[in-house]
């Protein structure tokens, strides 16, 4: 009895056990009025490959909760649907399953996110499958109502299948699944495109056709789900394609070795991938920093966002007239044409009867280009032999310019051959099977990415640089006249569409050099030089050149004589002397302040107070002059200036030797003399022969008394005995100034 009490009490301990344990963890599908909560619930498919459950995106500020489905097993766990993309939930009352109305649906207090209305009688079925699937069904075993794979998010998984009617939109970032900027699906027959801000008829990147895509990627978007392609097993190894944030397409799989997701394939392998990355008429070249530029005779229609390499604005015809030749540009890329010409008949010949913008001869096809020309790649390995349009005169400044180089133009003066430019340029050479420009130096060449006659200067790749390396500098070429390096790797930049290694420019340098502007060109015959008015085919020097008329100065910035004005001397006299004058009042004010400055030090009342027992009174002095009668009544007032003896002045000057003498005025010399008591003064003795006398001498004394001014050479005193009539002013040593401004440690008052 008791041993049959204790297998009683055994079986009710079991069946509680097997009742307490979660039954969400173990199951894989919802019936109609069950769902899971947010605490923790989840379904995961039979064979634990996927789970789908409540998450908030890594590194989220946002607190809402969305219903996604990730990987289960592995240890990176990308999420690859989401039901409420859009509208998160609240953590505390979010649900997602089938409540007794029959709906599929996510919700909370507050919302309803709809996946499927649920009008259909019978008890619904939602079961997450191996293959990540998400189906809706009536009953377990009945057909399918909805499922995600017909409704994905971001992620392509194996056994969906690419169709018109499917899309995958972007994230907005990795922390935001919400319906981002990019969206990817088939435009037409395979034809993969991204579109951008989800807008239709605004193309990102298109595959342009579909053998551009790697062969596993069309048998994984079209094939994985075919029963005849059972040897297509992309379910041995788990994989995936997302339309990332960035508007790349990139296709992973997973490493089982190293545990992560390895990246096997990008959508857009580069920059110029982008549709119509450098706009109408503008060609892009993956190979060079600055990917864009206008085919030769056309210009940026945006100049300022060309110059902040903003390109998308395209370029357009310098001239709007049908052009009068055709440029052969190769191994270029296009956009789609718009007119087939008639097969057998002469392809320029059909293109020029609609005044056509390029044409292509493709056998036994003849593309036509009537209106723009979008997405143009230059070097493209893929490319073919493009003519387009332009006016000859949109080419070339002058005849001397020598021909197109694919989409290079080569401005005067760079030569590539001995008959075109100048001959002290030539150092350049055109590639005519890829109309590729390169540069010589001794016995180098580089390529020439660029070339810009504006600022009269191109640009150079140094293959197997690198701008960290110390050894750089030996491989950048010595240039001699008249080219000059202006700068090396200010180009250089890395492809930041791209995490490709093979599209960027680590394994180059670019340097960028210019060029002197040219002399006058050399000419045999006068009319080598019809191009440059104003100018005649003579000889100067040894050599016969175009040079200027009279009156008129070579301009090797614009290439052409440019006038002299008759009264261009008399300009530049003119501007010549008021830059002298405007010299002299500066170095006048830079004296005042010194002057200042040496006044603010020595003050005035002291120098007075030492000048010994000669100093006279200057009231009794200016009285015996005015007693004297020989100055006019309207000088007899204001007159603040003492006499000195002459024997003072004598011994202060020892004679007024030459080893005192200062310079020479206009009315005699001048001597520096130092008195008794140290102080010192310029001392000006006036000549005899200077044809001044008394008057004069008295109207100088007078006029420099009534201007004593702080900022002028002050008038300390003078003397009258005899013959001589002196004038003794304040010395200024040399350097004086520099002094007070660069030497002093000054206390003001």
């Amino acid at each position: 009895m008791g041993s049959v009490s204790a297998a009683h009490m055994l079986s009710i301990i079991f069946l509680v056990v097997l009742c307490c344990v979660p039954f969400s963890s173990a199951r894989d599908s919802l019936t109609t009025g069950n769902w899971i909560e947010d605490d923790g619930s989840t379904l995961v498919s039979m064979n634990g490959t996927f789970e789908l459950g409540f998450f908030t995106p890594n590194g989220s500020f946002s607190k809402g909760r969305y219903v996604g489905i990730w990987y289960h097993k592995l240890k990176e766990k990308p999420v690859v649907w989401v039901a409420n993309r859009d509208q998160p939930l609240n953590a505390k009352s979010a649900r997602f399953g089938i409540p007794p109305d029959g709906k599929l649906k996510a919700w909370d207090d507050n919302q309803v996110v709809l996946l499927y209305p649920g009008e259909e009688s019978g008890v619904r079925v939602v079961k997450l499958m191996d293959s990540g699937n998400l189906v809706l069904r009536v009953n377990e075993s009945g057909k399918n109502l909805w499922e995600s794979f017909h409704n994905p998010t971001y992620t392509f998984l194996p056994e969906m299948k690419m169709d018109e009617n499917l899309s995958l939109t972007s994230w907005v970032s990795p922390v935001d699944p919400a319906p981002g900027n990019y969206v990817f699906k088939q435009k037409n027959e395979n034809l993969l495109t991204i579109f951008q801000n989800q807008n239709s008829s605004n193309m990102y990147w298109t595959s342009e056709k579909s053998w551009q895509i790697p062969h596993y990627i069309y048998a994984f978007l079209y094939y994985s789900s075919e029963p005849s392609n059972q040897n297509l097993t992309f379910e041995a190894v788990p994989s995936r394609l997302v339309m990332n944030f960035t508007g790349e397409i990139t296709y992973l799989k997973w490493d089982n070795r190293k545990e992560e997701w390895s990246e096997i394939w990008l959508a857009r392998g580069d920059r110029c991938s982008v549709y119509n990355a450098c706009g109408n008429f503008g060609t892009c070249n993956v190979n060079n920093a600055i990917m864009c530029k206008c085919l030769p005779g056309f210009v940026p229609i945006e100049q300022e966002k060309w110059n902040a390499e903003v390109f998308s604005g395209g370029c357009d015809n310098k001239s709007p007239q049908c052009g009068d030749t055709f440029l052969n540009l190769k191994m270029i890329k296009v956009g789609n044409y718009d007119m087939l010409g008639e097969e057998g008949k002469n392809c320029r010949e059909e293109c020029s009867k609609h005044c056509c913008k390029a044409y292509a001869e493709v056998a036994p096809k003849c593309w036509i280009w009537s209106g723009n020309l979008p997405s143009l790649q230059e070097e493209d390995r893929d490319g073919y032999n493009l003519f387009v349009r332009v006016l000859r005169s949109d080419l070339e400044s002058t005849t001397r310019n020598c021909e197109t180089c694919g989409t290079n133009m080569i401005p005067y003066p760079l030569s590539t051959g001995p008959k075109c430019g100048d001959p002290e340029y030539f150092r350049f050479n055109c590639d005519n099977d890829t109309g590729q420009v390169s540069f010589k130096v001794i016995d180098s060449s580089y390529r020439v990415s660029s070339i810009d006659p504006k600022a009269l200067k191109f640009v150079i790749q140094v293959k197997d640089a690198n701008c960290s390396s110390p050894s750089l500098i030996r491989q950048i070429p010595k240039l001699k006249s008249p080219f000059s390096m202006t700068g090396v790797c200010n180009a250089s930049k890395t492809d930041k569409f791209s995490s490709n290694s093979k599209t960027t420019l680590n394994s180059s340098v670019e340097i960028e050099i210019s060029w002197d502007p040219p002399p006058e060109p050399e000419c045999t015959l006068s009319a080598d030089c019809k191009d440059w008015p104003n100018s005649n085919c003579t000889t100067r020097r040894g050599r016969r050149k175009c040079f200027c008329n009279e009156n008129f100065k070579w301009n090797g910035q614009s290439l052409n004589c440019t006038q002299e004005h008759g009264n261009q001397k008399s300009l530049e006299i003119v501007v010549g002397i008021s830059v002298a004058v405007a010299l002299v009042a500066l170095l006048c004010t830079l004296g005042c302040i010194a002057y200042l400055l040496n006044r603010s030090i020595t003050k005035r009342t002291e120098n007075r107070a030492n000048w010994g027992r000669h100093l006279y009174a200057s009231d009794s002095r200016v009285k015996h002059l005015i007693d004297s009668e020989q100055f006019k009544e309207e000088d007899k007032k204001g007159i603040d200036v003492p006499f000195f003896h002459l024997e003072d002045i004598l011994a202060a000057t020892d004679d007024f030797s030459d080893a005192n003498k200062l310079g020479q005025g206009g009315f005699g010399p001048v001597y520096k003399g130092k008195f008794s008591k140290g102080q010192e003064m310029a001392i000006k003795r006036l000549s005899r022969a200077s044809g001044q006398g008394l008057q004069e001498f008295k109207n100088e004394v007078v006029l420099i008394a009534k201007l004593q001014h702080r900022n002028l050479v002050r008038l300390l005193g003078y003397c009258v005995e005899g013959d001589e009539k002196i004038l003794l002013y304040e010395y200024m040593a040399n350097k004086s100034l520099d002094s007070f401004i660069f030497g002093l440690s000054l206390n003001l008052p």
